[in-house]
């Protein structure tokens, strides 16, 4: 890909402030809520590498404003600083409107942005680079997930509540999410499928990469 065409996309990181007992929660019973924790801390790292590997501009962007940033999540504001990468807060009253508003503002300055959350391991520089393509041809692209969801969203055209109406952690995400994309007017490309880290045995999955 042409380096002119690398530097009009953004590739956008969401992750959640490591805290214990508010991250990875569905690992909590396998691994304890310490052990979730530091799953969360690994697969936000291993994602940040990742992206940063594709040579696309990277932003990082945070679930929520907090007055100080939290003990266990100095290492990874580290590494962003180190990267020198722009961080962002998410605003949205719900997933698709936060991923909506963080879209909406990428398009701002540059012609595609894309989102990967901090559980999507199996996103690589490569993917990134699939999606980047599929772009050319259509409005928007998804990379599906195995649980029904996808770990990858790229757009070079947003319009209001493009989101909406989704039931979003459930298994039928995607589903409901090309339907409404279709009904706003948008074309709508999908990659081949990847995994995220929800449950343990996605986690054991990851061990083994």
């Amino acid at each position: 890909m042409a380096p002119t065409e690398l530097s009009n996309a953004l590739l956008m990181q969401f992750a959640k402030w490591p805290e214990a007992g508010r991250v990875k929660t569905r690992l909590i019973p396998a691994l304890g809520v310490a052990g979730a924790l530091n799953a969360h801390l690994t697969l936000t790292l291993a994602v940040l590498d990742n992206l940063c590997g594709s040579g696309l501009a990277v932003q990082f962007w945070w679930d929520r404003v907090v007055e100080s940033v939290p003990a266990d999540a100095q290492g990874i504001v580290r590494m962003i600083e180190r990267r020198g990468l722009e961080q962002q807060v998410q605003r949205g009253a719900n997933l698709g409107d936060r991923m909506l508003d963080a879209l909406g503002t990428g398009l701002e300055s540059h012609a595609v942005a894309l989102i990967v959350g901090s559980d999507c391991p199996s996103v690589e520089p490569a993917y990134v680079h699939q999606a980047m393509a599929s772009l050319q041809a259509y409005d928007v692209v998804l990379g599906p997930s195995d649980d029904g969801g996808y770990v990858l969203i790229g757009v070079r055209r947003v319009v209001p509540n493009m989101l909406d109406g989704i039931e979003w952690g459930t298994d039928v995400v995607l589903e409901q999410t090309c339907a409404r994309l279709k009904k706003m007017g948008l074309s709508v490309g999908l990659l081949e499928p990847r995994w995220d880290v929800d449950e343990p045995e996605d986690w054991a999955r990851f061990q083994l990469t």
